[in-house]
């Protein structure tokens, strides 16, 4: 079988690493070639995340390369698209491909619909608000990250539609305690992109630290205002080393606003805490309350003073995050690892090929 995937980004954008990348070792083995062809560049990624918009002219080029990709889709059998074609256009090409019985699954692991129907762009928001509901219908499977996604897909008219949570490789992340005497550390893991979730708790982080605790932050730019700079570690995100950046952390948070847009997320840093050992505390929002068994795996925690409340539990007692820690690994690799997830997608690409092709 042979599958042409059209993802969003390369490697170094996590949506198109986890829910597409990582899983091409185990369908080439399971006698499923994936050609990949990314819309951006990692050095698209690496622009955006350091605050610099690409030009219009890159994103042209990007645009017409994905253009001379579909056509060859004729040498396929089966398309895999994450999220749209091509953004911010109407859904036409998705169109033709299920007008012509082309058949194409595509992926969602965040609200992008929301990147429509709630822009604050009139052109998106008024002439093509319903754009992804179309791309949904068309698809002969929609796979989804959580339940918001998969209840939107179905209220689109998606002929079917699968929840395939967002995975991690547990293999990846060896269990390592915390060497004794270190300073408590709370950490966090991200983008950029995604740290403005760390300004509500900037008081409280800087709280814990005139308590004695250590704030690290892999994948920011810089320290949120309000805490003081000499009290928080600003490391760079790499692939090769998030897991070993992990295993620094005594806690790993996860602060989300509770909005529609973040409903959508699917909780992948909490299982890298999770698969590391070590317990979460996160916002209660979206699939994080799924994630998150409470007083099991972790803690929830909404307003700054139940964060405060939860990070010093976990700091004044080693013996329960030792415990969270255990209990956060079993549950990584009994329903959120590779190993399981890899068979089921396989599976799913290759149902979706026959069913459209019986159609």
């Amino acid at each position: 079988m042979k599958v042409l995937a059209l993802t969003r980004y390369g490697r170094l954008g996590a949506s198109s690493r986890l829910r597409f990348y990582q899983y091409l070792p185990g369908l080439e083995r399971g006698g499923i070639a994936v050609t990949v062809a990314a819309l951006s560049s990692d050095e698209y990624v690496a622009r955006l995340y350091a605050g610099r918009r690409p030009g219009v002219a890159s994103i042209g080029w990007d645009y017409l390369r994905r253009a001379g990709r579909l056509a060859s889709l004729r040498r396929y059998d089966l398309l895999w698209i994450e999220k749209e074609l091509f953004p911010g256009m109407p859904a036409l090409v998705e169109r033709v491909l299920s007008s012509v019985g082309l058949p194409y699954v595509v992926d969602y692991d965040d609200a992008t619909f929301h990147r429509y129907d709630r822009s604050s762009n009139p052109l998106l928001r008024y002439v093509w608000p319903r754009k992804i509901d179309a791309v949904m219908r068309g698809a002969a499977l929609v796979v989804a990250g959580n339940q918001y996604l998969a209840e939107r897909a179905g209220a689109a008219g998606a002929r079917r539609v699968e929840v395939l949570p967002t995975v991690v490789d547990p293999a990846r992340y060896a269990l390592r305690a915390r060497l004794a005497g270190q300073p408590f550390t709370v950490g966090w893991m991200g983008t950029p992109v995604t740290q403005r979730y760390l300004a509500p708790l900037a008081a409280t982080l800087a709280r814990l630290v005139a308590e004695g605790a250590r704030v690290r932050l892999v994948g920011a730019d810089r320290v949120p205002e309000g805490l003081p700079s000499g009290s928080v570690e600003l490391r760079h995100w790499a692939e090769e080393s998030e897991a070993d950046d992990i295993l620094a952390f005594d806690v790993g948070i996860m602060p989300l606003d509770d909005t529609e847009w973040e409903r959508g997320k699917c909780g992948y840093k909490l299982l890298q805490y999770m698969a590391a050992g070590r317990p979460v505390v996160a916002s209660p929002v979206g699939v994080n309350t799924e994630i998150v068994e409470p007083g099991v795996t972790g803690l929830l925690a909404g307003p700054p003073e139940e964060w405060h409340s939860a990070l010093t539990r976990l700091r004044d007692d080693p013996a329960l995050r030792a415990r969270m820690g255990e209990a956060g690994r079993r549950r990584v690799e009994a329903a959120y690892s590779l190993e399981l997830a890899e068979p089921r997608l396989r599976a799913l690409l290759r149902s979706a090929s026959t069913i459209t092709r019986r159609r």
